[in-house]
């Protein structure tokens, strides 16, 4: 249960970085601003987020650090030795191995885009 609470923790954090902060960065590097414009028409909170985008990313490192402790530690635990039980467990630990990869993988690109990409537009 702790595992899949951090997993998803981790997801949100993650997905609340590419929101806040890459989705304005790839829509201006596209050549979309006017469509971002117009989106910010629709959605305005977007714009209370990228002033914290800096908090947001370190909160959502944080909580992919946490989940990739907790992944570790449950990942060396093991399973019950009833059969139904046992393929339970480790259908859970590969699920929790692929959000925890889904939530690292959109940080990194969220952080590029953010920070890394504006430097060379």
């Amino acid at each position: 249960m702790q595992d899949r609470a951090a997993n998803f923790f981790s997801l949100f954090a993650s997905t609340s970085t590419l929101i806040c902060c890459a989705l304005p960065a790839l829509f201006v590097a596209v050549g979309a601003g006017a469509s971002f414009a117009s989106l910010l028409g629709v959605f305005p909170f977007l714009i209370v987020l990228s002033q914290y985008k800096i908090a947001i990313s370190l909160f959502a490192l944080v909580m992919i650090v946490v989940a990739g402790v907790v992944n570790y530690k449950t990942a060396r635990m093991p399973c019950p030795a009833d059969p139904e039980l046992g393929r339970a467990c480790l259908r859970t630990r590969q699920r929790s191995r692929r959000i925890y990869t889904a939530s690292t993988g959109i940080f990194i690109c969220a952080s590029i885009f953010t920070y890394i990409a504006p430097k060379f537009i």
